[in-house]
């Protein structure tokens, strides 16, 4: 017990709860279990949802997130936060008082697309993004529609992922993360940029499977967990593109909708 101890680190997780399991809150806190990092959370939203979409959603009062945060920041010694969907301006600048001053990392997963092109957010909750959360960042990680969203740009081909990217530096985030996953001629590629003009091309195993509910939230908690743990930018993404292609590998239907990936695959 006493060894168990002296490796687990503690994360936080800010985001909307999926009833159904595969994604959000849920699919954090697995990952951050698999990969042996103690989560803690803060709920922003609550869905009722299940394998063939979502049918309600209703957001945690700023009172009430502002009691998680006090409650999770003043007792545990927290190495890093990642957040998921804030749901509206309000809440996002709730969020922001509390990042200002924390000193690990920022993991920011802008949830405003879904993979089916559905814009999740209001004009106004974009704009607090932008001004407000992401100069606070040390990652966010757009998929392509999000990317796509937040810069006006259409994306078609590598070269667009690339000037995209650049582009999302200008909010003056430490680096971007542009997930490649709904563009099918880079699929399982992903590009990461630093605001010192590094980019590189992360490219992993394509698996063809349509159970893929929780994949974005998967692999930036699995990015989120693996900085806690000590590893380099470079070696958390890909080894945390490696368990999502484990998790999609044994990813399998849990009703009668598109499945969610495997979190206790052997990833890692």
């Amino acid at each position: 017990m006493t060894e168990w101890h002296k490796i687990f680190e503690s994360v936080l997780t800010i985001g909307g709860s999926d009833s159904s399991g595969g994604a959000g809150i849920q699919a954090d806190l697995k990952t951050f279990n698999r990969l042996g990092i103690h989560g803690a959370s803060v709920i922003t939203c609550v869905t009722a949802q299940n394998s063939q979409g979502v049918s309600h959603v209703e957001a945690i009062s700023c009172d009430l997130i502002r009691h998680q945060m006090r409650a999770v920041l003043s007792d545990l010694s927290v190495k890093a936060i990642k957040t998921g969907m804030l749901f509206s301006a309000e809440i996002i600048d709730e969020i922001v008082g509390f990042l200002v001053d924390f000193p690990g990392f920022k993991i920011i997963d802008p949830v405003m697309v879904s993979r089916a092109g559905s814009i999740l957010l209001g004009e106004e909750a974009i704009s607090c993004y932008k001004k407000s959360l992401f100069p606070l960042a040390s990652l966010i990680t757009p998929n392509i529609y999000e990317a796509s969203l937040l810069t006006d740009c259409s994306i078609s081909t590598p070269a667009d992922v690339e000037q995209v990217a650049s582009k999302l530096l200008d909010y003056g985030v430490e680096a971007v993360l542009v997930k490649g996953g709904g563009l099918q001629a880079i699929a399982g590629q992903d590009y990461f940029l630093t605001s010192q003009g590094v980019g590189t091309w992360h490219v992993s195993q394509f698996v063809p499977t349509p159970h893929t509910h929780g994949t974005g939230c998967t692999l930036s908690a699995a990015i989120t967990a693996l900085l806690a743990r000590g590893a380099t930018w470079s070696d958390a993404i890909a080894d945390s593109k490696h368990y999502v292609s484990q998790a999609l590998l044994h990813s399998a239907p849990f009703g009668k909708g598109p499945g969610c990936v495997c979190h206790f695959s052997s990833g890692l």
